[in-house]
């Protein structure tokens, strides 16, 4: 019971740090505005994202938004399902942080057609492309959840019986 409620907690929180954190740049920033935070290395840069990760386009506003749904509520279902269970509290974590940054992410597309980003970071004229936190969750929790499965594999019981 612990282990469900941490993992609540976890969706809320990350749900709501990425949509403050967007409602208070869209609230204090013009769009396009940019403050540097750490020099040229890290800076807060206001843009509203239309297309899916890094900007990259798969059709208009309408299929945009319902490959997100689509994407958000067959992960919701495997999770919630057991279908997508890595077994232990990390996995699970992970997992959870994953669909936290996609239903951040599903909450700008339903309220405005598009995502707000911020994050801008790089070296000189290399940037990495302009980021928020719902994008933060949805990769670390793969990456995490990438490492879980390369060195934590689940566990497949022997069957009975088999000799081989």
């Amino acid at each position: 019971m612990r282990t469900k409620v941490f993992l609540f907690v976890l969706f809320l929180v990350g749900v709501i740090v990425d949509q403050a954190t967007k409602l208070a740049v869209d609230n204090m920033f013009s769009l396009y505005d940019s403050h540097s935070l750490l020099g040229n290395v890290l800076r807060l840069h206001y843009i509203r994202n239309s297309g899916a990760a890094f900007g990259l386009r798969y059709g208009n506003a309408g299929i945009m938004l319902a490959v997100t749904v689509a994407v958000t509520v067959i992960l919701l279902y495997l999770f919630l399902s057991g279908k997508l269970d890595p077994g232990t509290v990390v996995g699970n974590a992970s997992v959870v942080l994953v669909i936290a940054g996609a239903v951040g992410n599903l909450i700008d597309r339903i309220r405005m057609g598009e995502v707000i980003d911020f994050i801008d970071m790089g070296i000189g004229s290399y940037r990495w492309p302009t980021y928020n936190f719902a994008d933060i969750f949805v990769t670390v929790g793969m990456i995490i959840l990438l490492i879980h499965f390369l060195f934590f594999p689940p566990r497949t019981e022997e069957m009975v019986g088999d000799d081989s």
